[in-house]
Parts: C-alpha cells; structure tokens; sequence
C-alpha cells in the first residue's frame, strides 16, 4: 500500500460534472474540454469530470484517462479535480480509481455498478471494498454518488454506516442527486458530523445544505452559471443568501425544462459562438431549433450571460 499522506485540504464549495464536448467525428474534443475546465477554475468552480452530465457513461475508459492527463498537461491542478470512475466492470473502477489517485486528484466521485436492479447493500458493500482493497492507496477519497433516479441502485444509509466502520479514511463523502431533501437531512444528521462530507446533488439545495452543515454541491448547472452559484456559497450567510437562491432556481428552471445536457451545450454554442459546442454522443441528441428557441428565450428574459463566453470557443470550427 502507497502510504504518501493525503492532502489536509478537502474539497469544498461548487463543483461540476463537467460537460465533455466532442468533434465532428463524435470524439472528445480536448481542446473544447481543457478551455471549458480552465474557465469554470476561474468562476471558481471544481472539476466533477466523468459525470452524468458528463456523458461519462458514453465515454470509454481510455477517453477518461485520456481526457484527465489532457487536464494534467495543461496544468490543472489535481487538487481541484474529483473524477468520477464509477463503472458496471469492477476491474474499470479499479483502473479509473487508481489512475486518478495517482495523479493525486482530491477525491473520486463513485457510482456503484448500476447495470444490475435490485442488488443487495451486501453485494454494493463488496463492490466499493473491493475497489478500495484493489487500489490498494492510503490517498483514497471516495465520495459515494447517490443518484437513484437514474441508477436505479440506491446507497442507503445503512450500507454508507457500514462503508465508513470497515473503511473510515476512504469513504469521503456522498453526492447526493435523489432530489429527496429528508434523505440529505439524514445524511447530515448521521454522518457529517463525523467528517463525512455531504455535497447536494443540485445548486437547488445548496443553501438548506449549508445550512445543514454540509460541504457544498456538486451541480450540472455549474456548467453554464458557475458564478452566481459560487457566490451563494460565499454569502450563506448574507442577509440576501435566500434570494440569490431564488434566483439560481430560475436560472436551473430553464435549463431543467429541457434535456438537461443538450441544454446546457447548447447555451455553451449560443454563448461562445462555438455551434460545434451542441454536439451530443449518440443515444443523446441535441436540442432541435424550437427547442433552442424556447431556451434562448427563456434566459434572456433572466438576464443570463457566460462571462468571457468566447474563450470556450475550439479554434478548429
């Protein structure tokens, strides 16, 4: 086992899942993906790569790897990374996870395998250890991602309780993107406490968050409003803190009542002035021209704008 010393800096405040662009041939588009990475660092936000929001799941093991060591090259520091290298193979998880802990990345988002409904926390239990045991790195941090809605495989409390007895320097923390604020409250009451950091799965419940005592979000919308998000954060504690999260609810209210991701790269494209920015991998598709109508319509009406929109543009249209 690599007994180097973690980092004493954990990860707090806004982080992304962060959009992966692609090219005319449906590859990833690094020069697209290290400027879009490079702008949020400097709204201050973390980088949440190989997320839902990501694509992640459309994505290849070697195109992740490949993707982080671009960021790497260019600079980015690990410590604002936090990749996700969940996966339905045991042995890609371990790949993804031990890649990202030796490039010293701050933490890793994990999924549980999710290709399989109706697994028992016994069977998630032996699937997170054997991870852990496989990397085999005292610099793991795991941030378990909650996500039933669309993994359909729940991480109950009672399976992070038992994670945390058998594994308490490596389990981390949870995203949590159920959309269910009594199961964040628990998580709060019974594990934040204790060091195990709870980050909500949506701007939506960063300030109840907070006020909870969690660590922050991990957001899809941090994509494409990263600043007014970071600035919640900042003022919690302001005496303006429940408008400014009224108004991110507007922001995301626009952007949900669409195909999130094809939304989002679609704003990016309006934005940047960079149409390659639409481009979505199969079985996703961008959004049609009314749809982008409605969209452009929507945000204008709230006064949206990207700061700085045009350096996301890939200099190869």
């Amino acid at each position: 086992m690599n007994n180097a010393s973690p980092s004493s800096a954990k990860p707090r405040g806004v982080f992304s899942p962060v959009l992966t662009p692609f090219n005319a041939d449906l590859s990833p588009s690094r020069e697209r993906f290290t400027k879009h990475c490079n702008w949020l660092l400097r709204q201050g936000v973390g980088l949440a790569v190989f997320g839902t929001n990501s694509e992640a799941n459309s994505l290849s093991v070697s195109e992740k790897r490949g993707l982080l060591d671009a960021l790497l090259a260019a600079d980015v520091s690990p410590a604002r990374l936090m990749p996700g290298t969940g996966a339905c193979a045991l042995p890609d998880t371990i790949e993804l996870t031990r890649h990202a802990v030796s490039a010293g990345c701050a933490g890793v988002l994990m999924l549980p395998p999710y290709y399989y409904k109706g697994v028992s926390d016994e069977g998630l239990y032996r699937s997170f250890a054997s991870v852990i045991d496989g990397v085999a790195d005292s610099r793991l941090r795991i941030y378990l991602y909650h996500i039933p809605p669309v993994s359909q495989v729940p991480i109950s409390l009672k399976l992070i309780e038992r994670l945390l007895k058998a594994y308490p320097s490596a389990i981390a923390g949870v995203k949590d993107s159920s959309g269910d604020w009594t199961n964040t409250q628990a998580m709060l009451r019974e594990f934040q406490p204790a060091g195990f950091d709870v980050f909500a799965g949506s701007e939506a419940f960063l300030l109840a968050t907070l006020r909870g005592g969690g660590a922050g979000c991990i957001t899809a919308t941090g994509n494409v409003n990263p600043g007014p998000i970071v600035a919640l954060f900042k003022h919690r504690q302001d005496a303006d803190a429940d408008a400014r999260q009224a108004a991110l609810n507007a922001t995301r209210g626009a952007f949900q009542k669409l195909p999130m991701i094809a939304a989002m790269k679609a704003a990016i494209a309006w934005q940047s002035g960079d149409a390659g920015w639409a481009a979505l991998r199969p079985p996703l598709v961008e959004l049609d021209t009314a749809q982008t109508a409605q969209l452009t319509a929507e945000l204008q009406a709230l006064r949206y704008a990207m700061p700085d929109a045009a350096s996301l543009a890939c200099a190869r249209q």
